[in-house]
């Protein structure tokens, strides 16, 4: 059997974790650029957005972020479009709830864009409707049940 070389196994092959993301400076569109919401995640590096113009991409993510940030349904990212292909994008950055308010503060994102905080917050602060109130039964309808 071979002797081990001590250059590390698969905890060093992971790499240190790095925190440096805290407080990082908030990054608005350029040229090229357009903001978008994840619809749906559909593997192999790649996801469907709604960008804010109104089109539905198929966005790939880039090597740099694939395996380290993690994107999830709803979630705000930012996309660099394509000259020749109109229906595909790349994700370039992907935006924190902190963040997403803050785009949404500077009329960056319109006003009706919904941020999603995690999995069980689709609703907005701003939204009227409340824990219990989101299903009204009339009074003949709870018997049945």
């Amino acid at each position: 059997m071979p002797k081990n070389k001590g250059k590390g196994g698969k905890n060093k092959k992971r790499g240190k974790k790095e925190d440096d993301d805290d407080k990082r400076e908030l990054v608005f569109k350029e040229d090229g650029q357009e903001y978008a919401h994840v619809v749906r995640m559909l593997g192999n590096g790649r996801c469907e957005a709604k960008c804010i113009d109104g089109v539905t991409r198929l966005c790939h993510i880039r090597g740099k972020m694939h395996k380290k940030v993690w994107i999830a349904n709803g979630d705000v990212i930012l996309v660099g479009l394509r000259d020749f292909q109109d229906e595909k994008a790349d994700v370039i950055l992907k935006y924190t709830s902190d963040e997403a308010r803050l785009l949404k503060a500077y009329d960056e994102l319109p006003k009706n864009f919904r941020i999603n905080e995690g999995v069980a917050g689709d609703l907005d602060e701003d939204d009227d409707i409340g824990g219990d109130d989101l299903f009204e039964f009339e009074d003949g309808e709870i018997d049945t049940i």
